[in-house]
């Protein structure tokens, strides 16, 4: 099956002046329905994770915000990535962050270090991270890279050398370096976005919550981002979570799989999870997914 033919410069260049015009429409229909002063009121919303956890689970609850009060969807791509997915150089993704006004909605895959940590989390902002179990994670970056993303640099290696799904394992798990290539371990990649779970002013959450107990998990959302902001919530509490509940349809993700929590144990033989914990230490505890080594 041939590749996906990638977008020229100007392609990208053209969607994405499209993109900004279609932004501002939005902006100024929020604004005529709510008022100005509603939606200046609005925290900008912002949801964080890193890649595999569940960012666009995160992102769908997000976007059902404009559903119920003064919020806007300016429907672009994460805030670190170009339109055809590749990363953006730091200085883009500042320029990106700072275009957001009050009550935009927007994503990325932001690490847990400076100046993230104080500009997403100071008054104005109302920053959602999530978190997911560091083994379904690599079980799901595997399928991702493999079967989903051919632009991905490890995926000729994937579906031309590690063939085997427990070898792909071990490389996401412990990491691997092929020449120019290489593939940080799963601790290393975890402890870059270690700064948001202790970083006051935002809110983290489990993408196993959200999948399993999203009502009490979406109530937590939205009382963060009403506590973040003096905005009106046009409908009552219980309709908006309804709202933001119906915005949660994973099928609609490109990048998405089966989401099951626990569905490591389907994978993880027992080498793998020897593996696993030599490499990630106390992480599992840490994360608060286990309290001890056995399992």
């Amino acid at each position: 099956m041939a590749e996906p033919r990638r977008m020229s410069p100007f392609e990208a260049h053209l969607r994405r002046a499209l993109k900004l015009l279609r932004w501002r429409w939005r902006r100024w229909q929020t604004a005529r329905r709510y008022g100005a002063q509603a939606l200046a009121a609005a925290p900008r919303l912002f949801g964080n994770a890193q890649t595999k956890a569940g960012s666009h689970l995160l992102h769908q609850v997000l976007l059902g915000f404009p559903h119920i009060g003064p919020f806007v969807d300016p429907g672009m791509p994460p805030v670190n990535r170009y339109e055809d997915n590749r990363k953006l150089p730091p200085a883009a993704v500042q320029k990106n962050l700072r275009r957001l006004q009050p009550g935009d909605v927007a994503y990325g895959y932001l690490p847990g270090r400076e100046p993230y940590l104080s500009w997403l989390s100071s008054p104005g902002w109302a920053t959602i991270h999530i978190m997911r179990d560091p083994r379904d994670l690599a079980v799901s970056h595997v399928f991702y890279i493999a079967d989903m993303q051919p632009y991905h640099d490890w995926h000729e290696y994937f579906n031309t050398v590690a063939t085997q799904l427990e070898e792909r394992l071990r490389i996401v798990i412990a990491g691997h370096r092929v020449g120019d290539l290489w593939f940080q371990d799963l601790r290393s990649r975890y402890e870059s976005y270690m700064g948001w779970l202790r970083q006051p002013g935002v809110l983290v959450v489990r993408f196993e919550d959200l999948r399993l107990r999203p009502r009490e998990a979406l109530r937590d959302i939205l009382h963060f981002v009403r506590s973040r902001g003096d905005w009106p919530l046009a409908v009552s509490e219980e309709e908006a979570l309804d709202r933001l509940q119906a915005a949660i349809q994973p099928h609609k993700s490109g990048t998405f799989r089966r989401g099951q929590p626990g569905n490591w144990r389907e994978y993880f033989t027992p080498a793998l999870k020897d593996l696993f914990k030599q490499v990630t230490g106390d992480l599992l505890i840490e994360l608060g997914y286990e309290q001890n080594h056995d399992w």
